[in-house]
């Protein structure tokens, strides 16, 4: 896969963490989750139950983006912006995003079941009113978000094979 950067992309509780674990070991890449990639203040904030702005984003994306650019990498990050996602392509040329889809109900009933990790469920609205859904114009690949990893992982190297992605 040389070179190869892919994001797996959603919001808090869509499986990103879990699909690009999986996914990276499939495809014989590394494997980052983005939240490790924020400052701690980023963490504090949202431990909070205060969501990000633009400019608590910026460094963060930052990091995420100089890892990309470097390669050989899948990333879990939000990246609900097109600008976000343009960043990052930005810092990395022809980073490819998969975007993990998932109803409102589900992600709710997911982050319930996620004690301990620093982003609250009382931070779910926020991120999906913050959400603008990739439309095919982005060259996102849109997979269900319910679909089990290695299904994922299916639909991926497929996309890739036959040049959909």
């Amino acid at each position: 896969m040389g070179g190869a950067a892919i994001v797996v992309m959603g919001v808090s509780g869509s499986g990103k963490s879990t699909v690009g674990a999986a996914l990276a070991e499939a495809l014989g890449l590394a494997f980052v989750d983005g939240d490790d990639l924020h400052p701690p203040a980023n963490v504090a904030k949202m431990a909070a139950g205060v969501p990000l702005d633009d400019d608590d984003r910026a460094p963060w994306l930052r990091a995420v983006g100089l890892r990309l650019a470097e390669g050989e990498v899948v990333v879990a990050c939000s990246a609900l912006r097109v600008r976000y996602r343009d960043r990052l392509r930005e810092l990395a040329t022809g980073t490819r995003f998969v975007f993990l889809d998932l109803d409102r109900d589900e992600l709710a009933r997911r982050l319930g079941q996620r004690p301990g990790h620093f982003m609250p469920a009382s931070l779910l609205d926020s991120q999906l009113a913050a959400l603008e859904r990739p439309d095919a114009s982005e060259g996102v690949l849109t997979v269900p978000g319910d679909l089990a990893a290695s299904d994922v992982h299916a639909l991926v190297v497929a996309a890739l094979a036959d040049g959909r992605w």
